[in-house]
């Protein structure tokens, strides 16, 4: 899988990570433009391939009150018009079958849940439609089992999968990276740490996801030095009032300051190797 085949992708040839960055929901045409404008003009500063990731819709919602978005068609519109205006690839999250060739005519990479990542159907019907397949990997599998997710998505004649780790279940109600799992599913797929997922707090009684956003730096420095070959985070500009994993979201305004910090991270580990 090389970065050269994903449209719009600026900088492939910069020796960085990728990042795959933006809202957990689509929740406005004006919350994701500004998101995005913000991103791009930093990942353009420190010359980071960028993919603008947004979910057209939450179907895994802890209660049936959460907020799951603004419409599909109305998310996916305001998707392309992020990847129109700013001349950048998107990215969104599938959770049916009938989602697939669906979101494909408004975005570049499908992404497959975690907890759906083994429902064969779904990763066929997003593989078939030729886009990139992004698999997070499932909070209760082994980096080892990936091997065969990835698998599908090559029997079904796409060589163009990723692998993206967010952590794995500790007990109830937290998340642990195990970082030994980079370099066994870099063997399978260019492999993505997701570092603001991997901080959540999961089935908490009140039936709102926690998560530790404070930790976010550490766990992605950790990801750079193991080498993972791009960046999963979660931004917004006001996470207190966002409508979907506020909890575990990094603010925009620290985004730069952490980007920064990751590029010279990732020149230091290229000089090692």
């Amino acid at each position: 899988m090389n970065l050269q085949d994903i449209p719009k992708l600026k900088h492939i040839n910069s020796d960085n990570f990728f990042l795959l960055a933006g809202p957990c929901a689509i929740e406005s045409e004006d919350m994701a433009l500004r998101i995005a404008e913000k991103v791009i003009i930093i990942t353009n500063k420190l010359e980071i391939p960028y993919v603008f990731k947004g979910s057209f819709k939450k179907a895994n919602r802890s209660r049936i009150d959460s907020f799951t978005g603004i419409g599909d068609e109305k998310a996916l519109n305001i998707l392309k018009k992020v990847s129109e205006t700013f001349d950048l690839p998107t990215v969104t999250d599938i959770h049916e079958v009938s989602d697939a060739a669906f979101a494909a005519q408004y975005v570049d990479v499908l992404q497959i849940p975690a907890f759906l990542v083994r429902q064969t159907d779904l990763v066929v019907a997003a593989a078939e439609t030729g886009k990139v397949v992004n698999l997070k990997k499932g909070q209760f599998m082994s980096p080892e089992a990936m091997k065969h997710a990835v698998q599908k998505v090559k029997d079904a004649g796409n060589e163009n999968a990723w692998i993206t780790d967010r952590g794995t279940m500790f007990g109830y109600q937290d998340m642990v990276v195990d970082f030994r799992g980079i370099p066994t599913m870099r063997q399978y797929a260019p492999t993505i740490l997701d570092v603001t997922h991997s901080l959540q707090q999961p089935n908490q009684t009140i039936g709102v996801t926690g998560g530790r956003p404070d930790m976010i730096e550490t766990i992605a420095r950790a990801g750079v030095v193991n080498n993972v070959d791009g960046l999963f985070i979660e931004t917004h500009f006001d996470p207190a009032n966002a409508k979907s994993d506020g909890a575990n979201m990094l603010h925009l305004d620290n985004l730069e300051r952490l980007l920064t910090n990751l590029v010279e991270i990732r020149k230091t580990v290229n000089r090692l190797q």
